[in-house]
């Protein structure tokens, strides 16, 4: 494949990455596609996996990854017109039967607490779909309660004694945080302001992979490409996500900038890595090809940041 075919290469691929081209690299709205998403392709697969009672997989959270829970991520992450009636049941639902005393979803174990990966997963997709603001708060307030010392947030910080923010947890209440933003939201949304910007300097202090301590890299997964990533971090989930909420460059992440490319194959793609463990409604496409899904958001990265901007475009 030619450089030069890239974008013609994305433009053949499912109609969700269609409507994301044409919005994020040519910067067309085409609300005709994003209208299709729901109709054909990966988004009517998805539909087409909903039970009679409103969810997906077994409930809530089981199994990964064919739970409502993921499900209803990867429906936000295709970018499905957000007013879409089943979702929103099904949201509805969740909200009804999944709410633990500590005001987020999903209580687990003895202590019966939440999980923030979750919550922050759950902001993220709810917001997209335009969940009313009033059933969000005690989200937002268990979010807000465990902000770390050191800027980010950890999953296991109400249930362990833990003194380290985790990345994975820290990008999942980002893009939360990011949406909620996005969509208007007001519920204390200065401190949610405040919790983004401690969060974003949280993963910047650690260029993105490496220890704040020693420089070393943290773990070699956080430089393979998975999608769906599902609760997992990697660099270009990181950077995909400051390109989507607008962050301005910072000289930190050069270096996750520089994996990156080193990773482009030379026709222009990125390859997508081995899948992670569990069952799935249908894959989307094969681990060790070239991956469009990567491909997209690789690109809309650099077109952020002002770099390689003729990557997919034909000379």
């Amino acid at each position: 494949m030619e450089r030069k075919s890239v974008l013609e290469w994305l433009l053949n691929g499912d109609v969700s990455i269609q409507y994301q081209v044409h919005r994020d690299l040519l910067a067309t709205e085409r609300e005709d596609l994003q209208k299709r998403i729901s109709k054909e392709g990966f988004g009517a697969k998805f539909l087409s996996k909903r039970k009679a009672d409103g969810n997906w997989g077994i409930k809530f959270y089981q199994p990964k990854w064919t739970s409502t829970h993921y499900t209803l991520f990867d429906l936000r992450n295709l970018c499905i017109t957000p007013n879409n009636p089943l979702i929103k049941e099904s949201i509805k639902m969740i909200l009804e039967n999944e709410k633990a005393d500590d005001g987020g979803l999903l209580p687990i174990g003895k202590t019966q607490l939440t999980d923030l990966c979750i919550n922050g997963m759950f902001l993220n997709y709810a917001s997209y779909f335009k969940t009313n603001e009033s059933d969000l708060k005690s989200v937002i307030d268990c979010i807000l309660a465990q902000t770390m010392p050191d800027g980010g947030f950890n999953c296991r910080s109400n249930r362990f004694p833990t003194i380290h923010s985790s990345l994975h947890t820290t990008l999942s209440v980002l893009e939360g945080i990011t949406e909620y933003e996005l969509n208007t939201y007001k519920y204390r949304l200065k401190e949610l302001v405040k919790a983004k910007k401690s969060a974003l300097e949280f993963i910047l202090k650690h260029q993105l992979f490496r220890s704040d301590r020693t420089g070393e890299i943290i773990k070699q997964d956080f430089l393979k490409f998975s999608y769906p990533r599902r609760w997992r971090y990697d660099i270009l989930s990181a950077l995909d996500y400051f390109q989507h909420s607008k962050t301005d460059w910072d000289e930190r992440m050069r270096p996750a900038i520089e994996t990156l490319l080193k990773k482009r194959n030379k026709e222009g793609t990125w390859n997508l890595r081995a899948k992670y463990p569990g069952q799935t409604h249908f894959d989307m496409e094969k681990a060790g090809q070239p991956s469009r899904w990567n491909t997209l958001r690789a690109l809309r990265v650099l077109k952020h940041f002002k770099m390689d901007k003729n990557l997919y475009l034909a000379k």
